[in-house]
Formats: C-alpha cells, structure tokens, sequence
C-alpha cells in the first residue's frame, strides 16, 4: 500500500479541516505532539514498524513510537504486497482490550484501504483502539472515529463502482456475443472438425489434441458436449 498514503492523508487534510479548533485542542492536547492520550485511559500502547526494502532505517518510526509511550514494539523488514507479516500478526494477537495498536503512518499497517479498514473494525469489536501518528488519527476521539467512519464509506464506494463497472462490462460482452470467464480453449468449428477427425479411426485422440493445441482431457471434455446444431 506504499502508493496509498497521498489519497489517505488528502482525506485527512479534509476532514480535519472540519474540525474546530476547539475541538482538536481538546483531542490532541497541549505539549508532546503526539500525546493523544486519555488521562484516565489504562490500556497499553502497542507499537508496530515495518520498514520495506525502500526504506531501510526504522529509527525514525521507533523514536516516534517511543515519545508517544508505546511500552512494547513490534518490527519487521517486508514489503506492503506481502500478505504474511508475522510481527503483525503478533501485535494483532498480544492486543488486549483497552490497549491502543499504534503505527507511525497508515501505510505501515494495511497494503489497501479496505484491509485498513477491516483491521481497525476487527480491533475495535475486541475493544482495541488504533493510531497513527503522522496523521494524528485515533480512533479514541471524535475526529478519529469520524476519519474511519468516512475510510468506510470511501472503501464502500469504490467497491459498488468496480461491481457496477465489471456487470457492465459484463452486459457489454455478452451483447457482442461473448460470455464472462474464461475464454473457450475451442470453438464450435473448431469442436466439429475435431468430431470429424476422431471418427477417422486411424487418427488417435492425442494427435487431435496436438493439432489443436489442447491437452487430451480439454478435447475429450469439448467432445463429450453436445453438438451445436443449426
């Protein structure tokens, strides 16, 4: 998710822009840039890094989890495209309720806005609240809440518009004559000629299906279909 952090923090821009002043002073408070915390809150702040091939030094997201008083700190070397990250995972399980998973930026923890998403509401359903810092979201406050609350929606959105894009795609093709999936391996002139030559006894099935290009189960799975007829 390297190329998702621009999009995510325009959308934080715009939300915050919203906010009143009066209202950021009170979420974010006065003094450490990153105290976000409750007085009263007695959870534990879990940390997670991850530095990608690119990126090579994790110095600058420890020291920022250490000034907002992460007490234990995951970290990993791997690239956002892959999907086993064990250190993650670690975090994710070692959570507990009242505690607060914090990451040093958004791309750090989800490889798409969708993956974001769900991470952050499966925390949430066990009580665990999630920040991060270059953003200053967290979802303990009103703003936090609100920037996922329109995370969602947007995630919802492009998924209705991909739907919508691919049964169009879809109506188009099959008004040209052509149905979703994969394409044929024969087709119909391609089935009848393949019929003729299997009735010529001395030609075997595996010359057919070398004439054609296919494997010989391909061609036995075309030939056991019903002819097309006119």
């Amino acid at each position: 998710m390297e190329g998702l952090a621009g999009p995510f923090e325009v959308l934080v821009f715009w939300i915050k822009t919203h906010i009143t002043i009066s209202e950021a002073i009170s979420e974010v408070g006065v003094g450490n840039r990153y105290n976000l915390r409750y007085a009263d809150d007695m959870g534990m702040d879990v940390g997670y890094i991850r530095t990608s091939k690119k990126d090579q030094n994790p110095e600058l997201q420890r020291r920022d989890l250490e000034a907002f008083g992460c007490e234990k700190i995951y970290e990993e070397q791997v690239s956002s495209r892959k999907e086993d990250r064990p250190e993650l995972r670690a975090a994710l399980d070692y959570c507990r309720e009242g505690d607060r998973l914090v990451v040093w930026k958004l791309d750090r923890l989800g490889r798409s806005l969708r993956e974001l998403i769900d991470l952050v509401n499966a925390l949430g359903e066990r009580g665990v609240e999630f920040v991060s810092l270059r953003e200053s979201i967290d979802t303990t406050t009103p703003g936090g809440r609100l920037v996922f609350h329109v995370f969602a929606s947007v995630a919802e959105f492009e998924r209705d518009l991909i739907r919508e894009r691919t049964m169009a795609g879809l109506e188009a093709a099959r008004a040209r004559g052509r149905k979703g999936g994969r394409k044929r391996a024969l087709d119909d002139r391609q089935v009848a000629m393949a019929r003729r030559m299997m009735a010529d006894r001395e030609t075997s099935a595996e010359e057919v299906a070398q004439a054609f290009g296919v494997s010989k189960p391909t061609l036995y799975r075309y030939l056991r279909k019903e002819p097309v007829t006119s």
